[in-house]
């Protein structure tokens, strides 16, 4: 969740009973810095995109200095940094997309595994949805490695959706739009209030963001994020939006800072029809466990 989960996201979430992640992102040391410093003694995780990452192994060293609760890795190939993470104690999250990668997650010792599935917002693969990857990853992990825990994402953002992973055998979820369209999220509100606004079938999956902000992310991989006017003019266009990347990227930095959504990214999932405010995360998190429980004793 680069740029939306901050610090105070972070804290506000955990503090809540759930466990909050720091969005390391892309990764510059001032940043996340910054944000380990804005959640104080919270009890954190962070998250970084791996391929990214690995271009400065010193952001993962010094993440790993803060003693999160947990570090994610997602996006390409955890091996060659995992062992750094178990070896410092701290329990190693793997996000996947597909068995082959679970089995990598599992050979490289992660203690939690999210089975995400195309509905989730931001990068990610346009394969299985939420409902069919997460029981056949539970099945998987159940014969390979039944302590390993499983985590269900991608178009939950609500208590429905956490029972419904439970009962397709998932552990527990994570949870990415629904956050994002928080108070403490850090995100302009202009965008928040999108979301609000929005029905699900107003996301799609596409590398036109990538493209435009020089971001040479591995071909499987495109985003899904909230249709505007920018993605009308270049989706499908992929290559003449290559020839004039340099002014496209600056438009599109700009339009982020000055707040216009009509050009800057939103990124988010499928869930945007599921939120209707802007509440503090810790209410988020309140109402998510309060209706999974109702609905779990009902069903019982």
């Amino acid at each position: 969740m680069d740029p939306a989960s901050g610090g105070l996201l972070a804290a506000a979430v955990s503090n809540a009973g759930a466990l909050g992640l720091i969005g390391g992102g892309y990764g510059d040391h001032p940043t996340l810095q910054k944000e380990f410093d804005l959640a104080g003694d919270a009890a954190i995780g962070c998250g970084f995109i791996t391929w990214s990452m690995g271009r400065d192994i010193s952001l993962l060293d010094k993440a790993l200095e803060r003693r999160p609760r947990a570090l994610m890795l997602s996006f390409s190939d955890p091996e060659p940094y995992a062992r750094k993470v178990t070896d410092a104690g701290v329990p190693l999250i793997c996000q996947v997309q597909t068995l082959d990668h679970v089995q990598r997650a599992l050979d490289c010792g992660a203690s939690v595994i999210v089975a995400q599935g195309t509905e989730a917002g931001g990068h990610g693969f346009d394969r299985q949805t939420t409902m069919t990857f997460t029981p056949e990853a539970a099945d998987y992990i159940a014969g390979k490695s039944p302590d390993t825990l499983l985590l269900s994402a991608g178009g939950i953002a609500d208590g429905r959706g956490l029972a419904a992973a439970l009962l397709l055998g998932a552990d527990g979820v994570l949870m990415g739009t629904r956050f994002w369209a928080t108070q403490e999220a850090l995100i302009h509100r202009n965008a928040k209030d999108l979301v609000v606004q929005a029905k699900g079938g107003q996301t799609v999956r596409t590398s036109v963001f990538d493209i435009a902000r020089g971001r040479e992310w591995p071909r499987e991989y495109t985003g899904r994020l909230m249709v505007n006017n920018f993605i009308r003019k270049w989706h499908g266009k992929e290559d003449a939006l290559k020839a004039v990347r340099s002014e496209e990227k600056v438009r599109v930095e700009s339009a982020y800072e000055s707040g216009d959504y009509d050009c800057a990214n939103v990124t988010v999932g499928q869930a945007i029809g599921l939120i209707a405010d802007i509440p503090p995360a810790a209410l988020v998190v309140q109402r998510v466990a309060e209706q999974a429980e109702h609905l779990l004793r009902s069903y019982r």
